[in-house]
């Protein structure tokens, strides 16, 4: 689909990252390590500490499983999965992507088809940013970049 007829079609593009990262570990290390000093040294009540340390689970899972994530962009379609969760869309079907920076700085990816449904892209399986929106774009699919909207 790009715009001269006779331009080669560009090749498959495939991205995956594993759940275990520096950042995780480091992010999961440092919430435990705040968690045993503000029980050590602050004396702060157990349950209290057992209620904070809710949040690092999920983390600490994936750190265990290790999930393999990913997105896959062919000549005609785009594929997605992470963990159980998987997807595909067609590229003909794809009106444009919407890419919106987060107030953390994440970006998030969404698929708004022809027919006005959306699909949003797990954040775990999306590439940079800058590199899918290359990607859509060398594929004829236009792109929109929204910076920290509320909605």
């Amino acid at each position: 689909m790009p715009d001269t007829p006779d331009a080669p079609a560009p090749a498959d593009y495939s991205f995956a990252r594993r759940g275990r990262s520096a950042a995780a570990l480091l992010a999961s290390g440092g919430w435990l390590a705040a968690l045993l000093v503000l029980w050590l040294a602050l004396d702060a009540a157990l349950w209290l500490v057992i209620l904070l340390a809710l949040p690092v689970l999920p983390a600490l899972l994936d750190l265990a499983r290790n999930p393999l994530s990913g997105l896959t962009i062919s000549g005609k379609r785009v594929e997605w999965f992470s963990g159980g969760l998987t997807g595909t869309a067609d590229l003909g079907e794809i009106d444009r992507v919407r890419f919106d920076t987060r107030w953390d700085f994440s970006v998030r990816a969404t698929l708004i088809l022809r027919s006005g449904k959306r699909i949003r892209l797990p954040q775990e399986a999306t590439p940079p940013h800058a590199e899918a929106d290359a990607q859509f774009q060398a594929r004829g699919i236009r792109t929109e970049r929204h910076h920290f909207t509320t909605f």
